[in-house]
């Protein structure tokens, strides 16, 4: 595998076979998690960063869609916008998306970015079609101790955010983010390296919105405009050594 610096990525490639095996894994995995996280537990986010026109992506968004609807898992897709300039613009790509890629590299002091990566609970880094690594990463990501207790409700227009206090913050205030995203689409890719391909995406992120800092007390209650129905999930993610984005202790989703 090779990779870039930060401005451009590396492709990563990976044999049908080798996917499905990986995927099989993940399933399993999947299965574990789902009933350790089935009492409102906060389940583990997936953060997938790929792009439509990356040859080695489309077996990364497969694996996130058989992901998707696996209880005690929170998958989401971040398109990226470097590999538009290849002949196929990403219909779902935005430049903040690539910067968060940037920040998560910068925070684990690594000079370059790739797709398809797959950054699960803000620390775990692995190829993002890599099933197996994927598989281990989300086992590895089980915490020892309980997270924050964050709940989410959609009051009219607006989304009622509380989280009880939670002191082990005092000395690192979390980042109180709100995620919007799309359930599925079905793209037919024309150009490019995909050129002739039709690939489904699931949990396409529209907007990742930062909304506060919170010390961990007082407890927070905080109402923010929400209009629409798509889905959406609020996480905490605590701060990285060098003050990029670091674990991710609590989230929460609305379908």
């Amino acid at each position: 595998m090779s990779k870039t610096p930060l401005a451009t990525a590396a492709l990563i490639l990976m044999t049908a076979a080798g996917a499905t095996v990986g995927a099989r894994a993940v399933a399993e995995v999947g299965a574990e998690v789902g009933p350790a996280r089935a009492e409102g537990a906060s389940p583990v986010v997936l953060e997938l960063y790929t792009s439509q026109g990356c040859s080695s992506c489309p077996a990364a968004d497969a694996l996130l869609e058989e992901l998707a609807d696996q209880p005690g898992l929170l998958p989401l897709a971040l398109h990226v916008d470097y590999w538009d300039y290849i002949g196929w613009a990403d219909t779902f790509a935005h430049p903040g998306f690539t910067d968060r890629q940037k920040a998560y590299a910068r925070a684990a002091g690594e000079r370059m970015i790739y797709t398809p990566q797959m950054i699960v609970a803000g620390v775990a880094r692995v190829e993002g079609n890599d099933a197996t690594a994927v598989a281990e990463a989300i086992r590895a990501a089980q915490p020892d101790r309980p997270g924050p207790d964050l709940a989410i409700t959609r009051e009219g227009e607006a989304l009622r955010i509380r989280v009880a206090e939670w002191p082990e913050a005092a000395n690192a205030p979390l980042k109180l983010q709100l995620v919007r995203f799309q359930p599925k689409a079905v793209v037919e890719i024309a150009h490019g390296e995909n050129a002739g391909k039709t690939v489904t995406y699931r949990n396409i992120v529209t907007d990742w919105q930062a909304l506060s800092d919170w010390p961990g007390t007082p407890p927070l209650d905080l109402l923010v405009p929400s209009p629409g129905t798509d889905p959406l999930a609020v996480l905490l993610q605590s701060p990285g050594p060098t003050g990029g984005p670091g674990a991710i202790l609590a989230a929460a989703r609305l379908n």
